[in-house]
């Protein structure tokens, strides 16, 4: 299956310095593999002008297809507007950071040319800092434990599919989509491959600590009803409660009659009940959201620039093995 096209779908923020490099690993990779193959970089608004680079590089190799949106949409967005601008029969996601090692690819690939729908990369060996680490291993155990289908623990979006694949993961329209979420609820036959995750070559990632708390936000909303029903849970046990506390009080005074102290008591009781109240509402409001982001159905990004357009001033470089 070698001489069929396979796409390498990288999304790109921040990224100049390391672009050069990337292109270099991945042509030398799928050369010496002897594939066939097109390497689709997603400029997510990079404030660096790391599409200026892209174009260069289009320029130099008739196998780069650049696609610039329209300003930062994030790293999903960017993901999914790449997919939809893949046109290879099997298609591999990796990140711009070189972390995702190219040289992985051609074992991914022979996986789908066997029995595999799907070949995820599994983290073995993680780089950063003590807190992210741990921070990672939250996030993935949470979304894990929560999740209606089952997220494979420390995969990210590193990967291959075949186009059957890809094809059912665009017909699931997201305003915020999560695809290592949307790629393990499509279901067919997924396989898990670990690698040992690199240093970044250059800068540093895009991703703040906001940004993950808010994808972990979207992939509990989008695979997961559990918080909904805490809030409900939460409700009838604090009733539950109320109505024993009141129930044994007025036990205690038909036996001997007192009078009721409360002050303390009821101020405790309010404050309690309204911050429960008040993460329910909050709860609920998220997912009222996220449903109304939905139904707009506005696309997930826009593309600004592609380099098709000047493709007639490239050097005869080829994708070809």
């Amino acid at each position: 299956m070698k001489h069929l096209l396979h796409s390498i779908l990288v999304p790109v923020f921040r990224s100049r310095g390391s672009l050069e490099e990337l292109v270099r690993r991945v042509a030398q990779t799928m050369r010496e593999a002897g594939i066939e193959f097109e390497l689709v970089l997603v400029d997510d608004g990079s404030p660096d002008d790391s599409f200026a680079e892209i174009r260069r590089l289009a320029l130099r190799h008739p196998f780069i297809r650049g696609f610039r949106l329209s300003r930062n949409f994030g790293h999903q967005a960017a993901l999914t507007v790449g997919l939809q601008q893949c046109r290879g029969d099997f298609v591999a996601i990796m990140d711009d950071d070189l972390q995702d090692p190219p040289e992985i690819l051609p074992v991914f690939f022979s996986r789908l040319y066997q029995d595999a729908d799907v070949v995820y990369g599994i983290r073995r060996q993680r780089k950063e800092n003590l807190f992210k680490r741990a921070a990672f291993a939250i996030f993935y155990r949470l979304i894990s434990a929560l999740s209606r289908v089952r997220i494979p623990l420390d995969a990210g979006d590193f990967c291959a599919l075949r186009r059957r694949v890809v094809d059912a993961m665009l017909q699931m329209y997201d305003a915020n989509p999560f695809l290592r979420g949307t790629r393990a609820w499509v279901g067919f036959n997924q396989v898990g491959l670990e690698y040992e995750r690199a240093e970044r070559v250059c800068g540093k990632s895009g991703y703040s600590v906001t940004r993950y708390v808010r994808m972990a936000v979207t992939g509990i909303m989008m695979f997961s009803h559990v918080p909904l029903r805490l809030a409900t849970i939460s409700g009838l046990l604090i009733s539950a409660l109320s109505f024993g506390f009141g129930l044994s009080m007025f036990v205690k005074w038909l036996i001997k009659p007192f009078d009721v102290p409360g002050y303390l008591s009821t101020f405790i009781a309010i404050t309690f009940l309204g911050g429960v109240q008040l993460i329910s509402i909050g709860i609920i409001g998220h997912y009222l959201g996220y449903l109304i982001e939905n139904n707009r159905r506005w696309p997930v990004a826009f593309i600004a620039e592609d380099t098709e357009k000047s493709g007639e001033n490239r050097q005869s470089d080829t994708g070809k093995a």
